[in-house]
C-alpha cells in the first residue's frame, strides 16, 4: 500500500508508523505504539545487562620480605578471590635496594605462590617486571 494510507491508518488507530526494513523492495513498516516498543526494548537490555557475569580483577600486593604466615593468608585469600570467579593480580613491590633481588628471591615467591595455587588456579600471565614491581595473573579453573 502507498505512504500515505498507511500513515492514514496509522493516525486513526492512535499509533505510529515504524518502519522496520528499509532495505526492503518495498520498504517494511508497522503500525505500533513506538514509545511502547522503546520501553520493552529497554527491559530487555536491562534484564540482559542484570544475567550478564562480571569477572573483576583483584589484586594482592607483598613485598620480598613477606614472612610465611604472612604469605599463607594472602594465599588463602587469593583462593577465596578464585571461588567467586574473580582474576587475582599478584604484586610484588620492590623498594630501594631490595630491586637486586627481583630475578632471584621475587621469582621464587611468585612461583611458590603459583604451585600452592595450582588446583584452584590458571596462570594466565607469568612472573614479569613492570617498572619495581614483580606482576603475575591468575584466574579460576
Amino acid at each position: 500500500m502507498s505512504i500515505e494510507e498507511a500513515r492514514e491508518i496509522a493516525y486513526n488507530a492512535g499509533l505510529d508508523l515504524v518502519v522496520v526494513s528499509e532495505n526492503a523492495d518495498p520498504p517494511v513498516c508497522r503500525v505500533m505504539n513506538y514509545d511502547k516498543f522503546r520501553y520493552e526494548q529497554k527491559k530487555k537490555s536491562q534484564e540482559a545487562k542484570k544475567k550478564q557475569a562480571t569477572v573483576e580483577t583483584k589484586e594482592i600486593k607483598f613485598r620480598p620480605k613477606t614472612e610465611e604466615h604472612d604469605l599463607n593468608f594472602k594465599i588463602k585469600n587469593i583462593k577465596k578471590f578464585l571461588a567467586a570467579k574473580h582474576k587475582v593480580k599478584l604484586t610484588m613491590r620492590f623498594r630501594g635496594r631490595e630491586i637486586v633481588y627481583c630475578e632471584t628471591i621475587g621469582v621464587d615467591a611468585m612461583n611458590k605462590i603459583a604451585a600452592s595455587l595450582e588446583e584452584d588456579a590458571v596462570i594466565l600471565q607469568p612472573p614479569k617486571m613492570e617498572g619495581r614491581q614483580l606482576v603475575m595473573f591468575v584466574g579460576p579453573k
